[in-house]
């Protein structure tokens, strides 16, 4: 054989092998691990300029707080118009990519049902930029729900120029959402369970070890910068007594009915903003303009809400105080939600369980029912019950919290107020708040599907197809 055709032969064959291997369900997780590492750089950037903001944000209100105390006022006029100019810049880039705006999950779950598609690489920097100043302003959003479509967007600028089939770009895109929840929380086995129980609602090994891949990807670049331990520094978390047990199920029907009112809130204001009459770029700046009041006398209220988590177990605050604080987050939060700007209500919803949860814990105590040391345990199990009864995701919730505080004592307390808050909710007919801000998202503006997101809708049988593909 001709030495030149032999090389050429041999080059053909290992391109063959090659793209046997990418195709391959190894090649598949090997892609989501890539889709992992990318989504969790962009999220950990995306968490480090919060954390910059947020104490930007302390350090600027505590100055404002003294030029007040020494009679200055020009430095509020110089905040209310700078959030003035601000909002229309969120309103502007809302209306330039609707798709940008909200939390992001709703939009994802739309786009894998084929009503939705993206322009991933524009609203990726407008979901980063609006979220950043948004948030870091002292709105009451989470980072989370934008980081879950960041992760999303991170994977369909790796499937640009991609061969793939439809599921299987489905499957990857999902570990890219995965992931970004995952570097987010710190929370890897959450992200698993959100992509599974929430996104699809449908379980398959393959997709199981795509987003598994992605989220332990995901979780060890965010571990590098933000450190591998978890997200709420609590002390030593007691082992809550079998006798206690039934005022577990108790705080589950509480959190259910906050949980309800919390929603109730969100689709609320959502209706009175298009009531208001001004234009629809208008309406950051007044969610804006009410966090300087929050920011210079109730400063915990604003932005996502950890410190104020954190804070609750540490600081002994009153009954009133807590419902005060209860009531404000939850109103605050459908405010800044309902004006359309880039951000989630993940953290603003756990801070309103963990809220709910210490304020039932403490009357518990005072009532003289359970001891003092056993509050901490309610506001755990306050976050897990409210996420459950909000999101209709049991499971997710319960890991999603045992992760985040790092203790898993607790698991079986964590399961049954999660069971109690969902059953709860079906009782009183709440339903999953991404399904009705899909189902209002799609009402208002109509169904946008186009060919891309058509074109990752996959039936069951090609789902277990691709599931069976060779190693």
């Amino acid at each position: 054989m001709n030495p030149k055709k032999e090389s050429l032969f041999s080059i053909q064959r290992q391109r063959d092998l090659l793209r046997r291997w990418y195709f391959s369900r190894i090649g598949l997780v090997a892609e989501s691990a890539l889709i992992g590492l990318a989504s969790g750089l962009v999220v950990s950037f995306f968490r480090m300029a919060l954390v910059q903001a947020d104490g930007f944000r302390l350090n600027w209100y505590q100055r404002l707080s003294n030029a007040i105390y020494n009679k200055q006022w020009y430095p509020i006029g110089l905040e209310i118009l700078a959030f003035i100019v601000l909002g229309l810049f969120l309103g502007w880039m809302s209306l330039w990519r609707p798709m940008a705006r909200g939390s992001g999950i709703p939009q994802l779950k739309g786009y894998f049902e084929g009503h939705l598609a993206f322009r991933w690489f524009s609203e990726l920097i407008v979901k980063i930029t609006s979220g950043i100043l948004g948030i870091g302003a002292g709105l009451s959003l989470g980072r989370e729900g934008p980081s879950v479509q960041i992760g999303s967007y991170v994977g369909m600028g790796i499937l640009t120029r991609s061969e793939r089939s439809a599921v299987e770009k489905k499957f990857l895109i999902t570990a890219g959402a995965s992931a970004g929840l995952a570097a987010a929380f710190n929370a890897p086995l959450a992200g698993v369970l959100f992509a599974l129980e929430e996104l699809h609602r449908v379980f398959s090994p393959l997709l199981l070890t795509c987003t598994l891949a992605a989220s332990m990807t995901a979780d060890m670049v965010a571990g590098y910068f933000f450190g591998m331990h978890p997200v709420f520094n609590f002390r030593a978390i007691k082992l809550l007594p079998i006798n206690l047990y039934p005022w577990i199920i108790v705080l589950g029907v509480v959190s259910a009915l906050g949980a309800d009112l919390f929603k109730r809130a969100l689709y609320g204001f959502q209706d009175f903003y298009k009531h208001v009459p001004v234009p629809r770029c208008m309406w950051p700046i007044l969610p804006l303009l009410a966090s300087i009041p929050l920011g210079l006398y109730l400063f915990d209220v604003t932005g996502g809400g950890h410190p104020l988590i954190e804070s609750l177990t540490v600081t002994q605050r009153t009954l009133s105080m807590l419902a005060l604080l209860f009531f404000i987050k939850l109103v605050f939060t459908a405010l800044s939600y309902g004006a359309g700007t880039a951000g989630g209500i993940f953290l603003p919803l756990l801070v309103c369980g963990a809220l709910l949860g210490t304020f039932t814990g403490q009357a518990l105590s005072v009532l003289g029912y359970i001891d003092q040391l056993y509050i901490l345990n309610f506001l755990i199990f306050g976050m897990a019950a409210f996420f459950t009864a909000v999101v209709k995701a049991p499971v997710t919730g319960a890991v999603l919290i045992l992760e985040m505080s790092g203790n898993f004592n607790h698991f079986g307390g964590l399961m049954l107020v999660c069971l109690v808050a969902y059953v709860t909710s079906d009782i009183i007919i709440s339903q999953p708040v991404y399904d009705v801000l899909l189902a209002r998202l799609l009402s208002s503006s109509g169904s946008k599907a186009g060919s891309e997101a058509g074109s990752v809708t996959g039936t069951g049988t090609e789902i277990e197809k691709i599931s069976q593909k060779p190693l």
